[in-house]
Parts: structure tokens; sequence; C-alpha cells
């Protein structure tokens, strides 16, 4: 069966791939980098994200942010970026014709970013009030706080926007080393995904976008890349770690470790977290939110990078009745591992197709194909299309699930981050045991 993409690799190591879309007359053009919190030290943290904000205040042929944004603006376009702790992408979306500007305007940014000492300056306000807005919003902040927890002072543990004295201390040379490291062509992928013309030749990309994109990146020099530290995923003991916040709400995260990216049980673990806290008719917000009316929202993801992944579930409860709801998440994780709750053919089938109905809308949007075959192509080196996902979820069986819930779910390996009312933490540790 031919493939829903093309790749070509230059001699510098930089992968370029081809999404064309039927039907589709707008293309999104991102570049993705192996670079993220975890590549960090300390004194440097949160310098990836910061330098995501960077890429777009100027470059040697758009020397200001206005002059960038003007010309996505006359397009029509859009732009943006984001950081994770292990990648770190850019994209421009428009209307396919200008797929070229794009590709100029992301190759600029790559390579000739100028990081004017007062630009710097001016962004670290950017930056620390942004890192003030996270911690203001306790849905959003009670990740980073229960990451913290799982992975203490290990990059997987610091927060990707860094904390407000390191930005302060930030100067361009840390950008420039920062950048000579990780932003290589052997650490890049560059993806055009939308309405662009399909080669008719099988697994031979379009040779006009492949000779622009060598005119722009292809002298760009590859050099060996730096390496990161590995999580060694050591627990004994249950764990929980409290922020206090006087709040009308209380927020928690509770979860379990569990699995790296590409580890075979990866697709069993995802089916489990639908099963638990997928949609509203999950058994979790059946149980947590519609039955007991003790959580606004309640749901579980699995995560996964490339030495660790996790299990975890999110919810913002009543803060007086958070008791109730720690007891009957973790009474429903425990159900499905022990059987108590058996899982039936019909459930398994709804979460499954659940998994496989949210990737096919996430997949109308040019935005979204291009993060899916980046992001497995920068962290994995290769990469599965939807059709090859769809089988791998297809063929999880009860018996996979269970034996997933059965491995991770034990009470000393339960950990537990509250934003909320709380001081006494002997209180939730009792919760867990």
């Amino acid at each position: 069966m031919k493939k829903p993409y093309s790749t070509h690799t230059f001699p510098n190591g930089l992968q370029l791939i081809l999404a064309p879309m039927s039907g589709v007359k707008s293309a999104t053009v991102m570049v993705m980098v192996g670079a993220g919190s975890r590549y960090e030290a300390k004194k440097i943290n949160g310098l990836s994200h910061f330098l995501e904000h960077m890429a777009f205040k100027g470059t040697k042929k758009r020397p200001s942010s206005l002059i960038i944004s003007s010309t996505i603006d006359a397009i029509g376009g859009e732009f943006n970026a984001f950081t994770s702790k292990d990648h770190t992408g850019f994209y421009i979306k428009a209307a396919v014709n200008h797929v070229p500007l794009l590709i100029d305007v992301l190759a600029d940014m790559l390579l000739h970013s100028l990081f004017k000492p007062e630009e710097i300056e001016r962004e670290k306000g950017v930056i620390i009030e942004e890192i003030n807005m996270y911690e203001d919003t306790p849905i959003r902040h009670i990740g980073d706080i229960y990451e913290e927890l799982l992975y203490g002072d290990h990059p997987l543990g610091w927060n990707i926007a860094g904390k407000a004295d390191v930005i302060r201390s930030i100067t361009r040379q840390d950008f420039l080393t920062y950048m000579d490291g990780l932003y290589r062509p052997n650490n890049t992928v560059m993806i055009v995904a939308g309405g662009i013309e399909e080669n008719p030749k099988s697994q031979i990309p379009n040779p006009k976008l492949v000779e622009l994109v060598n005119k722009q990146l292809g002298a760009w020099e590859k050099q060996p890349l730096p390496g990161w530290q590995k999580n060694t995923d050591s627990q004994t003991a249950a764990r929980v770690k409290l922020e206090f916040k006087q709040t009308e709400q209380a927020h928690l995260a509770i979860g379990v470790r569990a699995y790296p990216l590409g580890h075979p049980k990866e697709y069993a673990l995802g089916v489990l977290a639908a099963i638990l806290g997928g949609g509203m008719s999950s058994r979790l917000f059946i149980q947590v939110r519609e039955r007991r009316g003790l959580a606004y929202y309640v749901r579980s993801d699995a995560e996964h990078y490339l030495d660790t992944g996790g299990f975890t579930t999110q919810a913002g409860v009543d803060v007086k009745r958070i008791d109730d709801a720690i007891k009957v998440i973790i009474s429903e994780c425990f159900a499905l591992s022990s059987g108590v709750n058996p899982l039936e053919q019909k459930e398994l089938t709804k979460a499954k197709e659940y998994l496989k109905g949210r990737l096919t809308l996430e997949l109308e949007d040019s935005r979204s194909v291009a993060g899916l075959y980046a992001t497995q192509e920068v962290l994995q080196r290769k990469m599965l299309s939807p059709d090859e996902i769809f089988k791998k979820i297809a063929a999880v069986t009860i018996s996979d699930v269970l034996n997933v819930a059965k491995d991770i779910f034990h009470h000393k390996k339960l950990n537990l981050a509250i934003i909320g009312p709380y001081k006494d933490i002997t209180r939730f540790e009792k919760l867990l045991t």
C-alpha cells in the first residue's frame, strides 16, 4: 500500500516530509527540532521555550517582529510555535500557493535569527508574565507540579517555561551556544502538509519542493549532537506533592509510571487511558462526575518519552470532597486491574473507536497532520501512517489492556499532586495506601 507521505533526506541529514491532502487548498509548513527542556542545564532552564519566542523577533532578512508578522498577515496566514520537553516546533499555515514563502520564512528564522540584546531583555518580561499566568491557572499548572513529583530534580521534572530568576539571567550567548549544539539539520525535520501536488511516482517527493528546501537549507552544516540525561524511573513508595493555594476548586493529578515511546504495550496503554478517562462515557467520568458530582472535569492520558512514560488522571474537584474523589479514582483503576469490574468486548471496542475517531478528526487539519509525522520522525526516526496506527489500536485485546493495568497499578507506585487549600500531606499519603 502506498504511504500517504513521501520523504527525502538531504546530505546534511535534514529530513523533508511531504504529505499531500486531497481537497485541501491550504498547507502547513512545519519545522521540528529535537530540542526541548530536557536538553537544558539548570542554569538555562527555560531557554528552549524562550528561543521559541525569539525566533519571531527578527532575522537578517526580516529584522523585526513586525516585518515577520506583516509578511504572514499579508497572505492571511497563521503562525505559531510550541515547546515540549523533547522537541520544539515552528509552523506557518496559509494558502498552498504561498508554500515557497513559508519555507523561506522558516528557514530564515532557523539560520538567521538576530537575537538582539534589547529584544531579549524586552521578551524576558513577557516570559515571566507567561510563567505567572500558568502558575495562576491551576488546571494548566497541575501538570507541571505532577511531573516535578514524578521526575524530581531531573530535566524531565523541570518546568518547560523555567523560573523567573533563571530567565532574567539568560544572555544572547546562551541562545547562540544552545542553537549551535542542537539546532542542526541532522536533528531537524521539515514537513509540508496540505494541498501540495502529489508526485505520480510512488515515494519520490515533489522535485520542486525538494529543490526549494535544498536551496534554503542544503548548506546548513551537520555535526554530532549532545546526549541527554536518562531517567531511571526508580520508585519504591507512594508519593504526594502539595502546592498550597486558596482556591474554590482543587486540582489533582494522580498516576503511575508506564512505558517509553515505541514500547510494545504503548497502544494498549492508550486504550486503557480511553477506557478509564477518555470521554464523557469513560469509567472515571461516569463515577467521579456523573454519579457522585465530585468534579467538573476528569480525564486520563498516557504520556511517552524516549526513556520513560506514564499514565495520569487529572481532575478539578470540590475542595471539601477531594478525599472521596481520590478514593474513587484509585478504586476504578484497581477495580479494572484486579478484575472486580471486568472489561468486556463492547467497552473495549468503544474505547478503540474513540481513539481512532479522535485521530481521524485531527487529520482533517494540515497542522495536525504535520505534527503527527514530524514528531514521530524527529523523536524516533520512523513514522507510522494513520492506517498503521489504526491497525495497532485495532489489534489491542482485552488481555493486553488487563496485562497493562496489572503491570502499572500498584499502591507503592502511586503519585499524587494537588493544588488547593491544603497543608496536611499525611492526610493524602494515607489515601494512597
